[in-house]
């Protein structure tokens, strides 16, 4: 007999910003897997079992909810902002793709939540409110070489760029690098806002340009890099009427209208 699978989006931290659905996701599942963070941040009751593993066990971790979902139970991934974006929900899916073909008759259902990008866009303004893109800079499923040709593609392109995993302890090299592309397109005026813990009462948020100090990339000893909360938001804006899409005291950080190079990008 096969049970249910929901992953869950626990959102930015604030349990403000947990939706309805996924409320009602928690009161219904009877076991919980999820890196322990996310999992400390539900109040279960008596009769729930969280069952919590290492950031980096997504395929593990997913590996063994199917499993349980399989003996029959109600079952429940749960992960920080939308398990859609850069989370468990493609983890999730990888796993029935490779796994036992009893896996796939499991009841499988995906509830959205707020990501990193869209809470800290929200705090800073509507620097979202055209096109653009969200780029993880993990080099841990693709290589770096790809990570850049994309970043230099997006900047050539115009695309407002949210970077997810900037920094782990891991990889303390690789926001400076992906600064170091964009420089090569972007002037140094661009706009780039630090997001962390967005919505929480030790939210950091911060707009700076790259050719300021207070662009450097900060160090992976910070526990805000164990979690993958650290995120930047290099924005371009390529006329005055994108002036609207920041608050007043954000809008001097403005860029000049500019074109790349033809050899800028990929």
């Amino acid at each position: 007999m096969s049970g249910r699978l929901t992953v869950i989006g626990l959102g930015p931290g604030n349990a403000d910003q947990v939706t309805p659905q996924a409320a009602n996701a928690v009161a219904e599942a009877s076991f919980f897997y999820g890196y322990k963070p996310y999992l400390d941040r539900l109040d279960l009751r008596p009769d729930q079992t969280r069952i919590a593993s290492d950031n980096r066990e997504e395929l593990a971790r997913s590996n063994e909810a199917l499993a349980k979902a399989a003996e029959g139970h109600s079952v429940a991934v749960v992960s920080g902002g939308d398990p859609g974006v850069f989370a468990m929900a493609a983890a999730v899916c990888e796993a029935i793709e490779a796994g036992p073909a009893e896996w796939r008759a499991i009841d499988l259902s995906v509830v959205p939540g707020v990501t990193a990008m869209l809470a800290v866009a929200a705090r800073i303004g509507a620097p979202l409110g055209h096109d653009f893109c969200a780029i993880s800079l993990s080099d841990n499923l693709k290589p770096w070489e790809l990570i850049e040709l994309r970043l230099l593609a997006a900047a050539g392109a115009g695309f407002v760029i949210a970077l997810y995993n900037p920094i782990s302890k891991a990889r303390p090299w690789q926001l400076g690098r992906a600064f170091e592309c964009l420089k090569a397109i972007l002037p140094g005026t661009t706009p780039v806002i630090f997001g962390r813990a967005a919505g929480r009462p030790d939210e950091r948020i911060e707009a700076c340009r790259p050719a300021s100090s207070s662009a450097r990339p900060r160090p992976a000893s910070s526990s805000a890099a164990n979690d993958r909360r650290w995120s930047t938001r290099p924005v371009r804006q390529r006329d005055r009427k994108d002036d609207r899409l920041l608050p007043p005291a954000h809008r001097r950080f403005r860029p000049r209208a500019h074109q790349a190079a033809p050899d800028g990008g990929p």
